[in-house]
């Protein structure tokens, strides 16, 4: 079939991506005049993020909540129009479930790393307790440009505060593993903080009376009424009632620079049967898919992110009849990997998000997570296995017995980008090759954080960097947006 040449005329950029990260990127370049056309290789816009339902209740079959503090996805939704449907969780109380029993999660911590022992009694050994006192008593350590954050913690706490709490928390948000995670590009407030003080827990005890003294207030974290999946939906059909368009079922297998040689003035998308010409191209795209359109025009970005690894995972979701269900107080609970179960997160969603109670007052939906780092060959279970381990370690967890009325398998391949140590270093050099190609920017989870707002801000900073404004891609690669952990099962 011969291909459609579709000529614009000045003023046309293409975003390559329909997920949040695209979507976002195309609402911001409309706001400029720009016409705008989304092209997105699936058949539904959104990518991780999934509205769908389980015997006849709404729920999310993907990311299921987004940082409220801060705000960029909170304000998307609101300008889209779901002001009215923004919920906090109903609960955020969550619990680890290791050494044999469901423990209360520890208050006192940044991402799993105590100010004191204190904090974390009742989850660690006596031994695990003192450990972390000898602490103040170890010479500082350098960290340089950047350090694997379960490394760290363990040389000063010992490896029990990573593998009962840190591990499961990070697990919780990447997938992966915590000995290999940068503290730079993951938890970029304790790395700032641990650069500034002798000691680890004298660090995390300068972020907490750094918190207490600002006194913010409101929900850490916020849902919509119907899942966060309808984020995505309610920014595309604003994409679309302002003039753009969006183009599912389109992969690009193409991207080219126009012009004569030497004095490039333009891009040729091509997508499937159709060629498009525009004066911007944002790719909103996981970094290999990324890699694959830039290997002509931007090699060098092309090779670093070829270079970025994913993890993949799978979310079950199991719906009772509540009157067959008694279930622990709380959201859910996450799992570490060292106690060697399959399931590494459950959410009890109907306690956590309220919406699902009152839509639904005759079913109980839980959900659980499988799948990490290194760890693909779990989603090539069947269905039925995976729900069934999943039933085995929730009644090994919580003395669930009872059958559920219908049950959902969600795989994710390559879901996750990690962010081993030096990620930082290799999204600012992605960002040097990219900006020296005109009209060019890339934006989503593989730069800056994994989480809604993460991707949102940098869908922001590409378009604003297209326009000649670098402040928000500098700021990101210099203080990328943590990710924090809400519960079990994010």
């Amino acid at each position: 079939m011969r291909a459609q040449d579709t000529r614009t005329g000045s003023g046309q950029a293409v975003v390559v991506g329909g997920g949040i990260a695209g979507l976002a990127a195309a609402h911001r370049l409309l706001d400029s005049g720009v016409r705008v056309t989304v092209l997105e290789a699936s058949d539904r816009v959104g990518g991780k993020l999934l509205p769908g339902e389980i015997a006849g209740a709404r729920v999310d079959l993907g990311a299921e909540s987004m940082l409220a503090r801060r705000p960029e996805a909170v304000a998307l939704a609101r300008e889209v129009g779901l002001a009215d449907r923004l919920a906090p969780p109903a609960t955020a109380t969550a619990s680890i479930w290791t050494r044999g029993a469901l423990r209360p999660m520890p208050k006192g911590h940044v991402m799993g790393v105590p100010g004191t022992a204190a904090a974390l009694a009742g989850l660690l050994s006596d031994e695990g307790l003192r450990r972390i006192g000898r602490d103040a008593d170890l010479p500082r350590t350098e960290i340089g440009d950047d350090v694997a954050v379960g490394a760290h913690v363990a040389e000063r706490l010992g490896r029990e505060v990573v593998d009962r709490l840190v591990e499961p928390l990070l697990g919780g948000v990447y997938a992966g593993d915590a000995y290999r995670i940068s503290m730079r590009s993951a938890v970029p407030q304790l790395f700032q903080a641990v650069r500034a003080h002798d000691s680890l827990t004298e660090a995390v005890r300068d972020i907490q009376d750094k918190a207490a003294a600002g006194s913010r207030t409101g929900p850490v974290f916020m849902g919509i009424r119907g899942g966060v999946g309808q984020l995505p939906l309610a920014v595309a059909e604003s994409v679309r009632a302002r003039g753009g368009e969006i183009v599912t079922g389109a992969p690009v297998t193409e991207l080219r620079r126009t012009g004569p040689q030497g004095r490039p003035d333009g891009w040729r998308i091509t997508a499937g049967d159709r060629v498009l010409h525009a004066d911007a191209v944002v790719l909103a795209l996981p970094a290999p898919a990324a890699a694959t359109l830039l290997r002509a025009e931007a090699p060098a970005a092309a090779a670093e992110l070829a270079a970025v690894e994913y993890a993949s995972m799978a979310l079950i979701t199991l719906a009772y009849r509540r009157a067959d269900v008694t279930l622990p107080e709380g959201s859910g609970f996450l799992v570490p990997p060292v106690d060697g179960r399959t399931i590494k997160a459950s959410t009890f969603a109907s306690r956590k998000w309220g919406w699902i109670d009152e839509e639904n007052p005759e079913l109980l939906v839980v959900r659980t997570s499988v799948g990490r780092y290194g760890e693909s060959e779990v989603l090539d279970r069947d269905d039925e296995d995976l729900v069934g381990v999943s039933r085995h370690d929730l009644r090994e967890a919580t003395g669930l017995t009872a059958a559920p009325v219908a049950g959902r398998v969600t795989r994710w391949y390559d879901g996750l980008p990690q962010y081993p140590v030096g990620h930082h270093a290799r999204v600012a050099r992605v960002r040097e090759h990219v900006a020296a190609v005109p009209g060019l920017a890339v934006c989503g989870a593989a730069y800056d954080g994994v989480g809604i707002p993460a991707c949102i801000a940098s869908a922001y900073a590409a378009v604003d960097a297209l326009r000649g404004d670098r402040a928000g891609v500098d700021a990101l690669t210099a203080n990328p947006v943590q990710s924090l952990h809400g519960g079990a099962g994010e």
